[in-house]
């Protein structure tokens, strides 16, 4: 079953692997601004506001997590080709990207159940099974640079649109996660969404979240700026999935003797570092690569965190909405903001006070993450 799951990891990943790195620069290459290219991959997050509390909801009142995401995979793949319709057209393409993402960002959030429902006791080996889609993410980074600065980013579309189709195919390889038997005591979602420390944890997804956005919008763009090529550019994003492998590798032997949430606040302050020093204007190999490898600690970690944080607080039976919520209000709209507010700040201000100032939101997101308890509704029963 590992296998199974760990390779959906690998796909889903894949696609981002091509999608993050080298979609700006496709952009780019068709005549779109930074404020224009901002605004398109604000759409990428955006989708995550609605589609997935959508999803989350009928996924668990149905039970049927993966047939949600079969579905989600059918409806990208339908509507991806529409960016070789809209072309150059912001509009045309504005619509197509809001589209596709919509389907695309759903299906994660509710494999993400699946996977710790299969898992069971036994959710400290998620990181081990989660590795594979960083694998995955890697191959494209790193294959994609020669392979794109060789053929030019028109290719870029086409290899998405066949990792796509890949996502779907290994989809239908994983059966449904075992139903959790429910009890009809008290902790039921109402009061989850009434305590102050789940919302503390959105509001640290939120903002870290939108500390990302100049990241994940202009890395390739900044590097090619100060003179790296794409093979380069892709090497550097490599060497940051290749540090949070080595995490996910160790965090099994971590997890059960350090907190949690301790361990999301210690990610959270090496995310400040990180943009620091991106945010210095240097950008010697050696700064890169320290940058980069701290990428294990603002990506790596704080997903594991955060992924078991909200499944503590929602228990089971919630799993779905809570990865939903989560997904949508915390990431979701965190990285809208974010990838916004960097195409606006970029063109306005340049890369490196952009930077400062997402290292002001990661700090912001380390005091919320303050409000965090370890072990909230751990001993409440379900509903």
């Amino acid at each position: 079953m590992s296998l199974r799951l760990a390779s959906y990891y690998f796909a889903y990943f894949a696609a981002v692997g091509v999608f993050l790195p080298y979609w700006p620069v496709y952009l780019q290459d068709r005549g779109f601004s930074a404020s224009d290219i901002g605004t398109l991959l604000a759409f990428y997050s955006l989708s995550r506001l609605a589609a997935p509390n959508l999803w989350g909801w009928l996924a668990d009142r149905s039970g049927r997590r993966m047939l949600i995401v079969r579905g989600a995979g059918i409806a990208t793949l339908a509507c991806f080709p529409g960016v070789f319709w809209a072309g150059g057209d912001f509009v045309r393409l504005a619509l197509v990207m809001a589209l596709f993402c919509f389907f695309w960002t759903a299906a994660l959030p509710q494999f993400e159940a699946v996977t710790l429902g299969h898992l069971g006791r036994d959710a400290h080996r998620y990181s081990r099974v989660r590795l594979w889609g960083s694998i995955g993410f890697i191959l494209t980074a790193l294959g994609g640079g020669p392979l794109f600065g060789h053929w030019g980013s028109a290719v870029v579309p086409w290899a998405m649109f066949a990792l796509l189709g890949l996502i779907l195919a290994v989809s239908l390889r994983v059966p449904e996660s075992p139903r959790t038997a429910a009890a009809s005591t008290r902790g039921g979602l109402g009061a989850r969404l009434r305590h102050p420390a789940v919302w503390a944890l959105v509001a640290t997804g939120f903002l870290l979240q939108a500390s990302h956005g100049p990241y994940y919008t202009f890395l390739t763009l900044y590097l090619r700026e100060h003179g790296y090529s794409e093979t380069a550019a892709g090497a550097l994003w490599s060497l940051g999935v290749l540090a949070e492998i080595t995490l996910f590798a160790l965090l099994p032997r971590l997890l059960p003797h350090v907190g949690i949430a301790r361990l999301l606040r210690y990610a959270l302050a090496l995310t400040v570092l990180r943009w620091l020093l991106l945010g210095s204007g240097l950008t010697p190999l050696p700064l890169l690569v320290a940058v980069q490898v701290l990428h294990a600690a603002s990506f790596g970690l704080v997903h594991v965190s955060t992924l078991q944080l909200v499944q503590r607080y929602f228990g089971p039976t919630h799993a779905g909405q809570g990865q939903a919520l989560y997904s949508s209000f915390g990431t979701g709209a965190g990285g809208a903001f974010g990838a916004w507010f960097a195409g606006w700040l970029w063109q306005a201000l340049g890369g490196s006070l952009t930077f400062l100032l997402a290292a002001g939101l990661a700090l912001a997101a380390l005091l919320a993450a303050t409000r965090l308890h370890e072990d909230l509704f751990i001993e409440v029963d379900t509903d």
